[in-house]
């Protein structure tokens, strides 16, 4: 009997584009701050502080971006870290994931407000990074990140409650989810910050086009690295999965499939750049950087995810063999008692 584990191909997406990995230089001073706030939080379990470290955030703010000055990096961290937090206190408390999307909301409209004494700590977290997000963020940046953000909290409880019921979406469902849970049109906030970018230009047609397309480039990416820790986890809130059941295909099918539909989206943002109008020399300039900023968010969560503990425990990050093959072998699922 052949004892060798079973292999995924995990195609390289990454390939073409045109953005290279580039890291904040504050990076490494940042981390060390954000990553000792972490540990002054009290209540987080050895678990969640096992995974936190696994994750290193800060290194993906830092690729995501490198041209920001410090104290948006460490926003930006801050941000990245409140995401674990929202997705880690939705998945351990199910059945209250709306409450705790409802003390999110309210202490993200009154950071300046103390929090009900008894109340989950998340809602002290989140208060204090929107109290020092504001401080140096521009009034539009924020009208989009408080849009954007309760869209991907709404999406939270959905994606609990599909994983408490064992319910298996649609692909077209599914991404319609997924593209809220995955919290990438949030991020883009950091980016914002200082410009005061009109909202003729962030509602514009284009813009949102440019936007969702990097939103799906990064939802793919993610659920293609992440499948493998996720499947042995009877975890299925994943492109490959899904596209697995409802297409009939084999594993290394779904991924040819996932890669496909990376390919045609890149394409589609690469000729979404071609297609912005000018507002003028003044905005042109912001909006550049702006659109810049959403490509290098593909190459970094591409960078990060390969560099990482998160999908690649024991080892620190891809292997140099995995990288040259792309071979990964298949982790083993524990035996589940069935759903009563």
């Amino acid at each position: 009997m052949d004892s060798r584990p079973k292999m995924i191909y995990l195609p390289d997406t990454m390939i073409n584009w045109p953005w290279p990995r580039t890291i904040n230089p504050h990076y490494e001073d940042v981390k060390a701050e954000v990553d000792a706030s972490i540990r002054d939080i009290k209540g987080l379990s050895p678990e969640f502080l096992a995974a936190f470290d696994k994750c290193d955030t800060a290194l993906l703010i830092a690729l995501a971006y490198p041209n920001v000055p410090r104290e948006h990096l460490r926003v930006g961290c801050d941000m990245m870290n409140f995401f674990l937090f929202v997705d880690e206190y939705t998945s351990i408390n199910k059945t209250g994931a709306k409450e705790i999307v409802n003390i999110v909301i309210d202490a993200l409209h009154n950071p300046h407000k103390i929090r009900p004494e008894g109340e989950c700590v998340i809602g002290e977290i989140m208060r204090q990074f929107w109290a020092r997000a504001i401080r140096s963020a521009s009034l539009s940046s924020q009208r989009h990140f408080v849009e954007t953000f309760t869209a991907f909290l709404h999406g939270m409880p959905a994606k609990a409650l599909d994983h408490e019921q064992g319910h298996r979406r649609s692909i077209d469902d599914y991404l319609k989810l997924r593209r809220y849970t995955i919290g990438l049109k949030p991020c883009l906030f950091i980016n914002e910050m200082e410009m005061g970018l009109p909202d003729e230009v962030f509602y514009h047609p284009v813009i949102m086009d440019l936007a969702e397309c990097t939103t799906n480039l990064v939802l793919i990416d993610n659920d293609m690295v992440s499948y493998n820790r996720e499947q042995a986890a009877y975890e299925d809130h994943n492109l490959v999965s899904i596209v697995m059941l409802e297409l009939g295909l084999d594993i290394s099918g779904a991924m040819a499939w996932a890669a496909h539909y990376h390919a045609e989206v890149r394409e589609q943002f690469i000729e979404g750049l071609a297609k912005v109008p000018s507002w003028g020399p003044s905005v042109d300039v912001l909006v550049k950087e702006y659109l810049d900023g959403m490509a290098m968010w593909v190459r970094a969560n591409h960078s990060w995810s390969c560099e990482v503990q998160r999908y690649w425990s024991p080892a620190t990050g891809m292997s140099p063999e995995i990288q040259k093959t792309r071979l990964i072998p298949l982790l083993p699922r524990p035996e589940r008692k069935p759903r009563e």
